[in-house]
């Protein structure tokens, strides 16, 4: 009798956990549906809790040309959202003693221009550098992409800083650019490289990729898309993006999963060095700012937690990290419209209840 009575209700609440998970789902695609359409461009979304993945699907169109559709393992240009592994790669640098987080920026290269040489490795990380945008440096003449030693070249076009290094906060890819630079100089290899034998091939992250053209390809690829005159239309490249440092890798959302697992259980770096990575920074003049290295901190129903998103051309994503409640929910579309962070937080409170 009493197995009997055991079986009766390991049915029910089997029964109703896959009920819940039917609701939260169901909950998910009423959240994500500006990007169910059939015939345009959408989002990859995945759901990680406990390091299981309870929720991936792609929706609408990874090329509108082929009519191809969005799955799980789709590859998204990160954007911004790129910064966390160019963060990573100057911490494992560290962690190896090849460098100082304080190291002024001089001690990398022969030749700066001297406004900028006191610029310390913290500085450019939490974007507290004062470094002149270089988007804002490129000439109106400028035909072909930009790379990051361009990004740096670009510097000696200015005489002055937005305001004296490590005063203030103003985001700077420029400063990003200069990041993965560094990695050059310090580990001898190109960045692209480094990326791929000390992070994804580390983590088995196989097709993710910081993408250089004519160098590597993206597999199972998201172009991006623009909308104008009614119509969506294929914008997946600009001047700026191939530049790596800033926001140059492509991955899917289940590779990304293999990333977050790593950095909440501590497998690149140091607990000490991630936890840093993921606070608000205080600056020399005791001013604290809402990111850390790599990672924006904000508070989310009363918890202070890590985030970033990212934007370019053709594309928006955001990502939500909440590591004590062990919960990441991601959001990468192939849309040059709406900043998918509202999404991210509508699905991160239904799991946070």
């Amino acid at each position: 009798m009493k197995k009997l009575i055991f079986g009766i209700v390991l049915c029910f609440a089997i029964s109703a956990q896959a009920q819940s998970k039917k609701q939260l789902a169901a909950a998910i695609d009423s959240i994500v549906s500006k990007y169910a359409a059939p015939n345009e461009p959408g989002a990859s979304v995945l759901v990680l809790k406990n390091n299981k993945i309870v929720f991936k699907k792609g929706y609408g169109l990874s090329n509108i040309v082929k009519q191809e559709s969005i799955k799980p393992n789709t590859n998204f240009r990160l954007a911004s959202v790129t910064k966390q592994f160019t963060a990573m790669s100057i911490l494992l640098l560290e962690q190896k003693k090849k460098l100082s987080l304080d190291d002024p920026i001089s001690k990398y290269f022969s030749l700066l221009p001297a406004y900028i040489s006191k610029i310390r490795i913290k500085d450019l990380l939490t974007h507290s550098s004062g470094l002149i945008d270089y988007e804002d440096l490129m000439p109106i003449s400028q035909k072909i992409q930009l790379h990051d030693t361009n990004c740096l070249q670009l510097m000696f076009l200015s005489d002055s800083l937005y305001f004296p290094a490590g005063s203030q906060y103003k985001y700077s890819n420029t400063g990003y650019a200069i990041l993965a630079l560094i990695v050059e100089q310090v580990s001898g290899k190109p960045f692209a490289q480094f990326l791929k034998e000390n992070i994804f091939k580390t983590l088995h992250m196989k097709t993710t990729v910081a993408f250089e053209d004519g160098k590597s390809v993206v597999a199972n690829r998201a172009y991006g898309n623009t909308f104008e005159n009614g119509t969506w239309i294929q914008t997946d490249q600009s001047l700026t993006s191939a530049v790596l440092g800033d926001g140059g890798i492509y991955t899917n959302v289940l590779e990304y999963t293999k990333w977050i697992k790593a950095l909440w259980s501590y497998k690149l770096i140091s607990e000490a060095q991630q936890m840093r990575a993921w606070d608000k920074t205080k600056l020399d003049n005791g001013k604290v700012i809402d990111y850390g290295y790599g990672w924006h901190v904000e508070d989310f129903q009363n918890i202070t937690h890590p985030f970033h998103d990212g934007s370019s051309i053709g594309f928006r994503n955001s990502v939500g990290l909440f590591p004590e409640q062990k919960l990441m929910v991601i959001v990468l579309t192939n849309r040059n419209e709406h900043d998918p962070i509202e999404e991210v937080h509508k699905i991160a409170a239904l799991y946070l209840k």
